[in-house]
């Protein structure tokens, strides 16, 4: 399946036009760091639903410990329990943004692979033990050098940013590019791969 995954820095999308596009799913951002919702959330939410989008939602850690990770997964916990989303109405699930796009973890003590691991780990048990299926987003290069996915158990699934070129993970879901246009605005494009 096609789709694309978006927050509010996208601003406000004209959603009918994205189906029209060829686009089968959305992954809406529903916050970052401790507790901040993204302001479009919602709004992205009714908007994908609105034209029959599978949908699925992440969060962009802005932590460096474990127990951050919790706190992270416990928000997202209870925005969903308050957006009345199930897991059954997130059939493309929820994912662990673990990245340092900004450079905040560089600038504020980064984790070692361990911890980045175990942040990873805890999130996941997290939202599993509420009934969600969780996996975790990063680089190529982050899922091959900083986290450990061997101490993962064998079912968390990957959503692997790698522009450019091939998925060589076999994540399921390759997010491809950031410059996908659709009616003028850009967006990441993703593969959902469903096996």
């Amino acid at each position: 399946m096609n789709g694309i995954d978006i927050s509010e820095n996208n601003g406000v999308v004209n959603w009918q036009l994205v189906k029209e596009a060829g686009i089968d799913f959305a992954i809406i951002r529903l916050g970052y760091g401790k507790g901040h919702l993204d302001s479009m959330f919602y709004a992205n939410v009714n908007g994908a639903l609105g034209v029959g989008l599978k949908i699925g939602v992440y969060y962009y850690d802005y932590g460096l410990d474990v127990e951050t990770a919790e706190i992270e997964a416990q928000f997202v916990i209870d925005t969903l329990a308050q957006a009345g989303l199930t897991d059954e109405q997130l059939p493309i699930g929820v994912w662990f943004d673990m990245e340092d796009a900004d450079d905040w973890k560089g600038r504020h003590g980064m984790p070692d692979n361990q911890t980045i691991t175990a942040m990873c780990s805890a999130f996941i048990s997290t939202l599993n033990a509420a009934g969600y299926h969780c996996g975790i987003y990063a680089s190529l290069d982050w899922l091959e050098t900083k986290i450990d996915r061997l101490l993962l158990a064998d079912y968390v699934p990957y959503w692997n940013a790698q522009w450019g070129s091939s998925d060589d993970i076999g994540a399921k879901i390759w997010q491809y590019t950031d410059r996908l246009l659709i009616d003028g605005m850009q967006f990441d494009g993703d593969i959902y791969y469903d096996n």
